[in-house]
């Protein structure tokens, strides 16, 4: 696999959405109260970075009913596109780049 070319990303680089990219990065997805606890951040707060970033087609967002559940409620599955896989690979570049010291465009 090819080294991406480092690309800075404002709306992924919020520190929030950052490790909640970081968070689906390796995995296919995950879901909506795994990522809002390892971030240790309230539902809402969570659904507003998630919406950003669906917004820009970089993850997406999947429901589903639980069947470990009694009621109707369902479960709201999180993973990263290909573009939004793109895009982090491509951040991660840049900020390598930036701690290492190497200039990019």
């Amino acid at each position: 696999m090819s080294s991406p070319t480092p690309a800075f990303n404002e709306l992924i680089h919020a520190p929030l959405r950052l490790r909640a990219c970081g968070l689906l990065r390796n995995v296919d997805e995950l879901e909506f109260s795994v990522v809002r606890d390892a971030l240790a951040i309230d539902d809402a707060k969570l659904s507003k970075h998630l919406k950003l970033l669906v917004d820009a087609g970089l993850i997406a967002l999947r429901k589903e009913r639980s069947s470990a559940r009694a009621d109707s409620r369902r479960l709201t599955w999180v993973r990263l596109t290909p573009a939004g896989s793109t895009a982090l690979e491509a951040h991660l570049a840049a900020l390598r780049n930036i701690a290492d010291g190497t200039p990019f465009d």
